[in-house]
């Protein structure tokens, strides 16, 4: 995972030498269809009476469309954000014994809103022995969707994509009382092979347990679809494979490992109360926009504003991978009561490290790329990942891991900032070594493996305000 990951750092002769030019003709279809397996609509509403619908329809549903002033061309948004717009995630899920619903698996179609019926009856193991779980999703990854722009280093925003979609389940399955556990711990080629895809990497199992899900009689009826073609071609990356490779898991699995936990720190400025959002989940998880840009200027949020983010940010995860691995480094532009500067977090207690004095806005914008709203947001984050100490437990699958953490992480924050009238954008792309002395950290003891900026949005213009299903 180190030769990975050190291979994908951007640096400025990296991006100079070798310049990238899309090939829109061959860009991959953002939609998985399986064909010729039964569908089911599912009901567009905010009626809870319907609970998967309404799991899924905030969770992975199109929320919006973007219309291109030049051409025209109209193409959706979705609730759970995506490195580039590119959706390589897919949602398979199993139904046991959950309620209206025949046990089987499936596939959500997110163009219509519909599921597609891939099998009747309980899928194989190792789904079949997760304990208490009406619902288990599998989520999966298409690299080649993120690869098609971001060529080598397109794993990594796979995987932060899968955290996206971890976080989004677990914040809407929570709204309706559910508690969601993430299990990293499966034999890829197992799980591969009962939910039936090639093309696809499972990634992650995601349960909803329902106890007492009773046993299913029904006898297993494969129907399977044929999966629809992306590209008429498609570029092979051996570095993505590799990755992927070495970072999975063959049966017989051994018992879940367990990772030393995080160290101790505290820092001087102790946190205010969080301050409270104010708007509706629903409607704030299906108005969630990435930032095109922030308004910058004297606009600023307050300390209990931040101390909301960074309280959402660090509650616990539930998951088998022993979380966290990642620690917050705060680039403050405009936070009141807070001088600019660099700062560490540290969750427990709840407080502020300050590491460097003075604006860091040109820093920041720098740092990630010269993308100039991490230095117009109210205040930037970088994601650092402590690899080694989640390599010594896990070996290769820590690099899933982090990735997973740390995209969970940012939709924490995209929703908490909704609620608070706040907008925010992750960023992928960044100058990773340039981070590290910025910040005054050795790789040894962390890498930067995420950015991401919060403040107030410049209004896009792109934005249809009609709806669209």
């Amino acid at each position: 995972m180190f030769a990975y990951h050190e291979a994908t750092k951007h640096t400025i002769e990296k991006l100079r030498a070798s310049p990238h030019n899309l090939d829109w003709i061959n860009m991959p279809d953002p939609y998985r269809h399986y064909e010729g397996v039964p569908l089911l609509d599912l009901p567009a509403t905010a009626d809870r009476g319907a609970p998967l619908a309404w799991l899924l329809y905030h969770t992975a549903a199109i929320s919006a469309a973007k219309v291109v002033p030049s051409t025209g061309y109209r193409y959706a948004l979705r609730v759970n954000p995506s490195s580039g717009n590119l959706h390589p995630t897919e949602f398979h899920f199993a139904t046991r014994g959950f309620p209206g619903w025949e046990d089987g698996l499936y596939h959500y179609r997110p163009s219509s809103h519909m599921v597609e019926l891939r099998m009747r009856g309980r899928p194989d193991t190792p789904m079949d022995t997760l304990p208490d779980a009406g619902l288990v999703f599998v989520l999966t990854s298409i690299p080649w969707r993120e690869a098609w722009k971001y060529r080598d280093r397109a794993y990594r925003y796979c995987l932060l994509d899968i955290g996206h979609a971890w976080g989004c389940l677990a914040l809407a399955a929570g709204e309706m009382g559910w508690t969601v556990k993430a299990c990293g711990h499966f034999a890829d080629p197992d799980v591969a092979a009962a939910i039936g895809v090639t093309d696809e990497w499972p990634m992650l199992m995601v349960t909803i347990p329902l106890p007492g899900t009773p046993a299913s009689a029904a006898p297993r009826e494969w129907l399977g679809g044929t999966p629809n073609v992306l590209s008429a071609h498609r570029i092979d990356y051996p570095s993505i494979g590799a990755i992927h490779e070495c970072s999975s898991l063959a049966p017989p699995l051994g018992p879940v490992p367990r990772a030393a936990p995080p160290p101790p720190g505290k820092g001087e400025i102790v946190l205010p109360a969080p301050a409270a959002g104010g708007r509706p989940f629903a409607e704030v998880v299906r108005g969630r926009r990435s930032a095109l840009d922030f308004r910058g200027g004297w606009e600023s949020i307050s300390k209990a504003q931040l101390a909301a983010l960074l309280q959402a940010a660090s509650r616990p995860f539930h998951a088998d991978f022993d979380p966290p691995f990642v620690s917050l480094y705060l680039y403050v532009h405009r936070v009141d009561g807070l001088e600019r500067g660099v700062y560490r977090f540290w969750p427990d207690p709840p407080s502020l490290e300050l590491l460097q004095t003075g604006d860091q806005r040109l820093m920041a914008a720098g740092l990630s790329l010269g993308q100039d709203l991490a230095g117009n947001c109210c205040v930037a984050f970088s994601m650092v990942a402590d690899l080694e100490r989640a390599g010594r437990a896990f070996g290769n699958r820590a690099y899933r891991y982090c990735h997973f953490e740390a995209g969970h992480i940012g939709q924490r924050l995209y929703i908490t900032a909704e609620t608070m009238g706040l907008q925010c954008t992750g960023i992928g792309a960044f100058y990773d070594d340039q981070v590290h002395r910025h910040l005054g950290i050795d790789p040894s003891q962390g890498q930067v493996i995420y950015h991401f900026a919060i403040g107030y949005a410049v209004h896009d213009p792109r934005l249809d305000a009609h709806s669209f299903r």
